[in-house]
């Protein structure tokens, strides 16, 4: 698949604006952590409940709306809270939970948004092991920074994704999710792919604070200029929806004018 629409979404305002048009192709849900409550049993948790608690209620409600239209919903891991290290050291414990969770809630994949240092080594267990447990279609995407993919000098994880890439378990990553945070340019995209990596695996992503009504148009020239050059285009992500540009009254404006762009 490529030209994705993405929104990572975070703060859950309700999807109502993005569900009445059929250009949203993603969410990635986010972000699960891990821990132990007060008596050692061990936790799962959306942001900072869990992901049963009647607050989701309407949360849930629009997913399924989601999956009804055909939007693919990904479920993140990690980011700036962390939950590798929980997890790594905590395999038998936490994953069989993660799992669970996936599956009760019917997610189409999972986002593992590694922020914190870790053995690459366990990186590849876990994608063996989601790729055992789920059916062939089951997404698996990474969340990079733009300077991890557009040279090899490391990452927030402490390894070298073309390690990981090249590597047997790198066939079973779907598309990365390129945190091109203010940096936005032609230029930045083009780097990921001379470094090796083919388009429709590399998905191009702004934070919303960088764009604005005012320099919204940039943004778009740089995404029209991109899918001039690279037909099969992996597509864009925001993080995040909430307060996506160019403005944060009607969430939906930014998905139409990627879409825009794109098409």
């Amino acid at each position: 698949m490529t030209n994705r629409i993405i929104y990572y979404y975070q703060t859950f305002t309700g999807l109502k604006p993005i569900l009445n048009k059929n250009i949203v192709t993603h969410i990635h849900l986010s972000s699960i952590h891990f821990g132990t409550n007060s008596d050692n049993s061990p936790y799962i948790h959306l942001n900072n409940n869990v992901p049963t608690d009647p607050i989701f209620y309407s949360l849930w409600d629009d997913i399924k709306v989601c999956y009804k239209k055909g939007i693919k919903v990904i479920l993140m891991v990690g980011g700036a809270g962390g939950a590798f290290n929980a997890l790594f050291s905590n395999f038998d414990t936490y994953y069989p939970i993660l799992r669970d969770m996936m599956k009760t809630f019917c997610f189409n994949g999972i986002d593992l948004d590694i922020e914190e240092l870790v053995d690459i080594n366990n990186v590849k267990k876990l994608i063996n092991q989601i790729k055992k447990d789920f059916k062939n279609d089951f997404i698996i995407t990474m969340a990079p920074l733009l300077s991890s993919m557009s040279n090899d000098n490391g990452s927030m994880g402490g390894f070298v994704y073309k390690d990981l890439y090249n590597s047997v378990e790198g066939k079973y990553i779907d598309y990365f999710n390129t945190q091109s945070y203010y940096s936005y340019t032609f230029e930045d995209y083009d780097a990921m792919i001379k470094n090796g990596y083919p388009p429709e695996k590399i998905v191009f992503g702004m934070i919303s604070s960088q764009f604005n009504s005012s320099n919204m148009n940039d943004c778009c020239d740089t995404i029209k200029q991109i899918k001039q050059k690279y037909k099969d285009f992996g597509g864009v992500f925001v993080w995040e929806y909430c307060d996506s540009p160019p403005n944060n009254q009607d969430h939906s404006e930014w998905a139409q004018l990627m879409y825009d762009s794109i098409h």
